[in-house]
């Protein structure tokens, strides 16, 4: 398939993502938003091109990233859509933030002070626009919903160079069968808003909750808007999600080729360590990939390829830059032919949630590892 790329390939399939947005946005009330999650360049699949892809989208109203510098490779390259950076943003990029129109997530009164101060500081009026981070559940970044984040809100509000267009909070559980977790943090969130913008008279614009999990799961989570995560890029929340409601298609496809092909005896150690040894004459391919490339070490004597619709077994430990299988029940393979990591082989297919799960990671882990050392292939139409 990818034979500008023999070595290694990631074939992303942009109509697959596309219709993902949709399917989730048609399980949506018509006036709610979306944020398209991609931090960590999309996952790994690319958040430029992603972007560019949604940008002309009515529904999508912007972007989520991790970093000033993810946010800042997007108006690079041309991006104007709004976007919203989901985690702590440190004080050297706030600058960047103002001049760029990049929302920051707030929870600590020195970024409020911080901010206050930069943006008063510009010939304009601009103001910066914040959304504020709730924790209801993870532990992680947000003020808590009691009198203290209550306090945190009011003072934000208070400011005159900041304006708070959004506030949102994250589920922990919202991938599970049992939905009693999520719904709960849900109302607890809801709750708060609902306290802050009585106490202070005013109506934050944006409130949010819905991650890809709960888009599908949780209706009465979606609020004013949701940010659609992993199944944009096809892949599952967790095997509890259902599928009925939303029809999630795959957009990765990982591509190789066979680089050498040898026969050995019996006894013959292969790899490092010489955890494998045949037991039998074998059929022995190589392929040019390895962990250096994100492909998982730990699929060492235990994961596959496909080969001519054929799974082809891993033999040994992965290399940096290599791996081997076991091809001896594919006499028709031969050196360049191409290699299935991820995706369809004949009537044979490999998924990346299979994969994940052979590795000891999962699917969301093994997408963002495949590194830039793997060419992405976009494909269209």
């Amino acid at each position: 398939m990818a034979l500008k790329y023999p070595r290694v390939c990631a074939a992303v399939d942009l109509d697959a993502i596309l219709s993902n947005m949709h399917s989730m946005h048609d399980n949506l009330k018509p006036e709610t938003k979306m944020i398209a999650v991609i931090k960590t360049d999309g996952y790994g699949f690319g958040a430029v091109p992603i972007a560019k892809l949604l940008e002309s989208e009515d529904y999508i109203w912007g972007y989520a990233c991790a970093t000033c510098e993810e946010a800042m490779e997007l108006r690079d390259n041309g991006i104007r859509k709004p976007i919203l950076i989901l985690g702590y943003t440190f004080p050297f990029s706030y600058d960047t933030l103002i001049d760029n129109d990049i929302r920051p997530a707030v929870f600590r009164y020195d970024q409020l002070e911080q901010l206050e101060e930069r943006a008063s500081n510009r010939s304009d009026d601009r103001k910066v626009k914040v959304h504020i981070a709730v924790d209801t559940s993870m532990a992680r970044i947000g003020v808590r919903p009691n009198d203290d984040g209550a306090l945190f809100a009011k003072k934000a509000l208070s400011m005159k160079h900041i304006e708070v267009e959004g506030i949102f909070t994250h589920f922990a559980r919202a991938d599970e069968k049992d939905l009693t977790d999520a719904i709960e943090k849900k109302d607890i969130f809801a709750s708060f808003v609902e306290r802050v913008e009585k106490e202070n008279g005013v109506r934050i614009p944006l409130h949010h909750c819905a991650n890809s999990a709960s888009i599908i799961s949780i209706p009465q989570a979606q609020m004013d808007m949701v940010r659609a995560g992993v199944t944009m890029y096809g892949m599952k929340p967790s095997e509890d999600v259902p599928t009925d409601k939303v029809k999630i298609t795959p957009a990765l496809g990982l591509y190789s080729h066979i680089a050498y092909i040898k026969d050995v005896p019996a006894g013959v150690a292969v790899s490092y360590g010489g955890t494998y040894v045949t037991d039998k004459p074998t059929r022995i391919a190589t392929i040019p990939v390895g962990y250096g490339d994100g492909y998982p070490r730990s699929l060492s004597n235990k994961g596959y390829v496909l080969i001519h619709g054929h799974k082809a077994p891993i033999l040994g430990r992965v290399c940096m830059d290599q791996f081997m299988v076991d091809v001896s029940r594919i006499p028709e393979a031969v050196e360049n032919d191409e290699v299935t990591i991820i995706g369809w082989s004949g009537d044979q297919h490999i998924s990346i949630e299979e994969l994940g799960n052979l590795s000891g990671r999962f699917n969301y882990e093994l997408a963002c590892d495949l590194n830039p050392r793997i060419p992405r292939l976009y494909i269209k139409g």
